[in-house]
């Protein structure tokens, strides 16, 4: 049974005093905390609670914590809109890998052991669940929370050790963190289905991000945690697009720093992948790709630049690879670079929309602060901001209450800096503004 929060936000916001629930105080309909202090203490428990089906977005906001916990959005939890408060601070993350044995001495109820390897679509690992979050609803948005798998995180090993699934269309994610070491985030094994990324760090080593479909990412961070690290695997069939990074940043520790690195390597059927604008803070082999089995479609580069903005020198980056396997041919070739011309198409208006319109950039607007900032008392109000569904309130960094409209009663005088920060219709948290 679900509890109501912040009883106190009811008292001197409503007319008359009157009790009301709290989505007319609220914009979000579910508010998930570790210290008891929301309306569920997982954020599965809070997608378990969702309506299905949905055809407008279910919002749930994720106050600051660790919570170690598998969370799986099924098909039938349509937009689900998880929002993390800080993304630095507010953590999903759970030990598990898939197709190894759990480290030696590690305790077995700390670790999930999944039999079976995810890149094997026959595979009963679909029915474990093998990542450490599964997104199956299509619509999916997120933002602010970081999805980390302790397996490759702690170990710096494989075997594969997923952080995000996404496996469904329509999925967004702005401003989040995904780190492990060994296939860090799988993409859909349809090629009709579309993914956006903005602003994100992705972290591991071996295939960190693989899988089929077309997905954007724009002014990501791609980090790099060891030599010889290969960032993307795809297995793309009948995609117009494949991987696109836009405006991105490939980047790494000690270790991959050595010139080692490659973009990429193509898995299965035909894949494809183009970076685009791209800052290498690291140096990369001169080839670029390597082979893996299959032979790309197109893996190739426009515009990349070394960390002082030079023009890289593309010509040595690899166009012939070598096929393996009944389904691939034995050999066949690829060009490194694609045209200005060719690049200008890669872009979102032609990638993301398709026939229904999917805009996750409206998603991802932040309304500004809220200005003229005042408090009477425990009596505190502000300027409307346009286009908010709510605000959130902070003391310091600690939520204490969330509300509709620009004014809001403190229970008892705050001890540090208050803070209120607009909501937008999705979710997405606006800057904050300070008293």
């Amino acid at each position: 049974m679900k509890k109501i929060i912040f009883t106190v936000l009811l008292v001197g916001i409503l007319s008359g005093g009157c009790a009301q629930d709290k989505e007319a105080v609220s914009p979000f309909q579910a508010v998930v905390a570790q210290d008891g202090s929301g309306d569920y203490a997982t954020i599965q428990s809070a997608v378990d609670a969702a309506p299905e089906n949905r055809r407008e977005p279910w919002l749930i906001f994720v106050k600051n914590g660790s919570y170690r916990e598998q969370v799986i959005i099924p098909e039938t939890k349509t937009y689900i809109h998880l929002i993390g408060q800080d993304k630095d601070k507010t953590i999903i993350h759970h030990l598990l890998n898939v197709g190894g044995k759990p480290e030696e001495g590690t305790a077995p109820e700390k670790t999930a052991y999944w039999k079976h390897s995810v890149h094997n679509p026959s595979s009963e690992v679909y029915k474990l669940e093998g990542s450490v979050v599964y997104v199956k609803g299509a619509h999916f948005y997120t933002e602010n929370i970081s999805y980390l798998n302790d397996w490759g995180v702690d170990s710096q090993n494989g075997p594969q050790a997923l952080a995000m699934s996404s496996q469904a269309d329509c999925a967004a994610y702005n401003n989040c963190i995904f780190r492990s070491f060994q296939d860090t985030w799988m993409t859909s094994r349809t090629d009709s289905h579309r993914l956006y990324a903005k602003d994100c760090w992705i972290e591991g080593a071996v295939d960190y991000f693989y899988g089929s479909g077309d997905a954007l990412l724009e002014n990501c961070t791609l980090y790099n945690v060891r030599s010889g690290s290969v960032i993307v695997a795809p297995s793309h069939k009948n995609v117009r697009f494949g991987y696109v990074f836009r405006n991105c940043i490939v980047d790494g520790n000690a270790a991959a720093s050595d010139g080692k690195q490659k973009l990429g390597r193509p898995w299965h059927n035909s894949p494809r992948a183009v970076y685009i604008h791209t800052t290498m803070r690291i140096p990369l082999a001169p080839e670029g790709w390597t082979n893996m089995g299959a032979i790309p479609g197109v893996f190739a580069e426009y515009d990349s630049r070394d960390a002082e903005g030079n023009i890289l020198d593309l010509s040595q980056r690899k166009t012939e690879y070598d096929g393996r396997g009944p389904d691939n041919p034995p050999k066949g070739s690829c060009r490194a670079t694609i045209t200005k011309e060719e690049a200008d198409g890669y872009v979102y208006e032609r990638i993301i929309p398709g026939d229904d319109g999917w805009d996750p950039r409206v998603m991802m607007e932040k309304l500004p602060s809220p200005a003229k900032l005042k408090k009477k008392g425990l009596k505190v109000s502000w300027k409307a901001v346009p286009a908010a569904a709510g605000y959130v309130i902070f003391d310091n960094d600690r939520v204490i209450g969330f509300t509709k409209e620009p004014i809001y009663n403190l229970s008892s005088e705050i001890k540090g800096n208050l803070k209120v920060c607009a909501v937008n219709r999705y979710g997405s948290l606006g800057t904050e503004g300070t008293l």
